[in-house]
């Protein structure tokens, strides 16, 4: 199977808060259909209080995942809470959204995973929604030395809790323990990676480390094996193979419809009522 390895480097986004970004902008074509993966926070308040003010985003999903800490939010749409340990927030954007995320100061490890997603040419434009899953809703599935917590999509016929997905994805969150193994199916036409948050272990034989990334392209069986407990994330999805055109917070299929987009942000048009077909 080919692989890549990729290695988070450390950035500021927001209005200052800390992350490492795992991929972007440069590896969008070996990624399709995920354009961004980030793991932000820190255990000091300075580096994420000042969060993610309101901004927009128009032809993506975002998928942020607490690992621990509160992030309050709200939408232009009328959705407004927070998200804690365990949590998901599932932000289509569709034809477009404002939103903000706003990190709480606490103690201890303030931390979370957002992946943006890309939207089928299709949909970019359809209406925005947001789906709010709490950690007690996610099912677990119990493996020999471990766990498996369906975010989305179907594992072991435990389907997860993100209800009409737009596109085909399945995303887990394994823990397991010293000396354990498990395995995950890379299909045809997929694209599939595993992020390790902690401890060591081998992916298809290759050593990762925490922040490190391995992403298959091909179908195959990947082998997990924990070297320590470890805990990671599984995701895949099938590939758009669509063009990309990509501005900062929106992300569209051609140069045309990204002017457009910024066309909109300027003259004050760019929320829509309804879908636009």
């Amino acid at each position: 199977m080919k692989k890549l390895i990729l290695q988070g480097h450390s950035t500021y986004d927001g209005a200052g808060v800390k992350l490492k970004r795992i991929f972007a902008h440069d590896h969008t074509k070996l990624t399709d259909p995920f354009l961004l993966l980030d793991h932000f926070g820190s255990d000091n308040p300075d580096d994420y209080v000042k969060g993610f003010p309101w901004h927009p985003h128009r032809g993506i999903e975002t998928v942020t995942y607490m690992l621990g800490g509160t992030v309050e939010h709200g939408d232009n749409i009328g959705n407004k809470g927070s998200i804690g340990p365990g949590d998901i927030q599932w932000m289509t954007a569709g034809g477009g959204v404002y939103h903000q995320e706003m990190p709480k100061a606490s103690k201890g490890m303030m931390h979370g995973l957002q992946l943006w997603v890309n939207l089928p040419a299709k949909n970019k434009m359809m209406k925005p929604r947001y789906r709010g899953i709490l950690e007690k809703d996610v099912p677990v599935v119990e493996i020999p030395g471990g766990e498996v917590r369906v975010i989305a999509g179907i594992y072991e016929n435990v389907t997860g809790p993100v209800p009409e997905l737009v596109v085909d994805i399945e995303y887990l969150d394994v823990r397991l323990k010293k000396g354990m193994a498990l395995s995950h199916a890379a299909q045809e036409g997929y694209t599939s990676f595993c992020y390790l948050i902690s401890g060591k272990g081998e992916f298809d034989d290759t050593k990762l480390e925490p922040a490190q990334l391995i992403l298959f392209t091909e179908a195959g069986s990947i082998a997990v094996k924990a070297i320590e407990d470890i805990h990671y994330i599984f995701v895949t999805c099938r590939r758009l193979s669509e063009p990309i055109a990509w501005g900062g917070p929106i992300v569209m299929n051609t140069r045309e419809e990204l002017e457009t987009a910024f066309r909109e942000l300027d003259e004050g048009t760019f929320i829509k009522k309804t879908a636009v077909l």
